[in-house]
């Protein structure tokens, strides 16, 4: 959700969905959190399918925390201070060592505003170099639609940017554990983000990859397949995507969103040869695909406006 001329049919998007939300976000009982080790020192807690206009959305995305020896790296924080903070006592309940870094993978809102929870720790906080200005544009939508997902009363100082950016690759630390951050090219968005933890070859992909959820596109599909060629060389052991559940085959679980974006482009490219507008490509690109995916209905005519956007000028 990046404030910039190509996206404004996003914030719109967003918007909307946010006005039916309002109601029910003070009321929304917070449910067990739920967190399981994937693999040694590896631990997720996995988001619910649910759409922006559901109670709970602040859930949605896999967040979670890795340990070394030394010091604990959080990845991702969830859409709100208290999800956030559950994350940072569920941490506390495995290990008393310190909080050292705060990993963001992009700028989304359901990845970013639990940042606050980890103030108090005082760790880094990294992110793609792109993402301190992504967040910058964004503060102003996220204060006016997600109010209630900060501590009360809102304001701008909890909305958290890196103070360290990744331009193309960065190790850290743990302690006997290494981490290796790869900033990617526009894709999924303009900030986004892989860590792979040497260790265990896990590789958490942020919203590069979504599974059974259908993906948002905010960014670039031509960049994002392009990202999915390179993801699908990579040799990993387990793979824990931005939505959806934890996977250990990489190729075998990108397959269905690259399925998903290839129809995206060439059902947009002919609509466009053809002369057909962009209502018309909303209405009819891509629809083989509904089948296969949760939100469709929320998701897929935005995804088609941004495609539209992207090709028309090719």
């Amino acid at each position: 959700m990046i404030v910039d001329a190509v996206s404004r049919s996003a914030l719109r998007w967003f918007a909307a969905a946010a006005l039916f939300v309002a109601p029910w976000m003070a009321t929304a009982a917070p449910a067990a959190f739920d967190l399981r080790e994937v693999a040694p020192g590896v631990f997720v807690h996995l988001g619910k399918p649910l759409a922006l206009d559901a109670p709970g959305h602040d859930d949605i995305a896999n967040i979670g925390f890795i340990v070394g020896t030394r010091c604990v790296a959080v990845i991702d924080t969830g859409g709100s201070v208290r999800i956030g903070r559950a994350l940072r006592a569920a941490i506390r309940r495995r290990t008393p060592l310190p909080i050292c870094y705060v990993i963001n993978t992009h700028v989304h809102v359901d990845h970013v505003l639990g940042n606050f929870a980890f103030a108090e720790d005082h760790p880094s906080f990294v992110g793609h170099a792109a993402l301190a200005a992504a967040l910058a544009r964004s503060r102003e939508f996220f204060l006016r639609q997600y109010t209630d997902d900060f501590e009360a009363p809102a304001t701008p100082a909890q909305i958290i940017a890196p103070d360290r950016g990744v331009e193309t690759m960065l190790d850290l630390d743990l302690g006997d554990r290494h981490l290796t951050l790869r900033a990617w090219p526009k894709a999924h968005t303009d900030c986004d983000l892989t860590v792979f933890d040497e260790k265990t070859a896990t590789l958490w992909t942020g919203d590069l990859l979504f599974r059974e959820r259908l993906p948002a596109l905010d960014g670039s599909v031509k960049g994002w397949l392009a990202a999915l060629d390179v993801l699908a060389r990579m040799s990993v052991k387990l793979v824990v995507p931005g939505h959806g559940g934890i996977a250990h085959d990489l190729a075998a679980a990108l397959a269905p969103e690259r399925r998903y974006l290839q129809a995206l482009v060439d059902g947009v490219r002919s609509e466009i040869a053809q002369g057909k507008p962009i209502d018309d490509a909303m209405a009819h690109v891509g629809t083989a695909e509904k089948s296969h995916w949760l939100l469709w209905d929320s998701t897929h005519a935005h995804n088609v406006a941004r495609a539209y956007q992207e090709l028309e000028w090719e």
